[in-house]
């Protein structure tokens, strides 16, 4: 059978590259197609918010293939069953919502982890692993190639930067900048004193420990500001926003090319 190679993210990421990606939420292949061939470094599949389940991102996993881009897959809870069955349809790495303390950090290592380092049960015959073919190779690369992507959403993970950044492989830590702010009873204040002084934090914990920062840019204004910051990861938009965005950008321009002819016509 003809080999492919999964896209594995982890080392770039590690290396400080600076990489931008798109999020999936609209649960469609098409898009995450879209998406993979546009020139993006990652693919953010979203199965938290996102609209898609376990059978929609069976098709979105085969359509990033098509592309360059890597399969980054953030799921509904920190619990290992949803590791697994994401990891061996062939992910590069997990995003894990809410995560407040070391603890759970580890928690999610472990379960991105083939023992003995980690809990993450074994099947041979996954698309990770070529449904068999590869399964060898990628045995032994898996747990040294995974990204592993925790979301700092709270005041209290922000207060613990330090010791989930410390943990043995946790790669990114990654602000969800609506529910911290909300968390932290500012909602969408992205440019509040306390909010961007969060923010720094994260990034000093990370470059305290060799990891990186990441962070689903507010807005388009406040890219610059996140990539200055130090920032490296980022989310630049999503599949849904961008269309809808869109969608009302030309039926205002409709509206408006009707309301010239109306008038022309009186």
């Amino acid at each position: 059978m003809r080999r492919r190679e999964l896209n594995y993210i982890r080392k770039r990421v590690l290396e400080g590259d600076l990489l931008f990606g798109i999020g999936a939420t609209l649960g469609s292949s098409l898009t995450v197609e879209m998406i993979a061939q546009a020139g993006y470094d990652w693919v953010w599949i979203d199965c938290e918010h996102g609209v898609g389940d376990h059978s929609e991102l069976i098709a979105q996993m085969q359509a990033v293939s098509i592309g360059q881009a890597a399969a980054v897959v953030r799921i509904a809870w920190n619990e290992a069953p949803r590791f697994k069955r994401v990891l061996d349809l062939g992910a590069a790495g997990i995003m894990v919502p809410y995560v407040n303390t070391a603890a759970e950090a580890e928690q999610a290592v472990r379960a991105m982890r083939y023992p003995p380092m980690g809990v993450r049960g074994v099947a041979k015959f996954t698309r990770a692993c070529g449904f068999g073919e590869q399964f060898g190779e990628y045995f032994v690369r898996a747990n040294d190639n995974l990204l592993t992507v925790v979301q700092i959403e709270t005041a209290e993970a922000v207060h613990n930067a330090e010791a989930i950044a410390a943990v043995d492989g946790v790669d990114v830590l990654f602000i969800g900048p609506l529910d911290l702010s909300v968390n932290m009873g500012i909602a969408e204040a992205y440019e509040h004193p306390d909010f961007v002084a969060a923010m720094g934090k994260v990034v000093s914990a990370c470059r305290h420990h060799g990891k990186a920062a990441g962070i689903l840019a507010p807005s388009a204004k406040m890219l610059d500001k996140c990539v200055e910051g130090g920032f490296t990861f980022l989310v630049v938009g999503s599949d849904g926003a961008i269309l809808a965005k869109a969608l009302h950008d030309t039926a205002n321009t409709c509206a408006q090319l009707r309301s010239v002819w109306s008038a022309r016509e009186r």
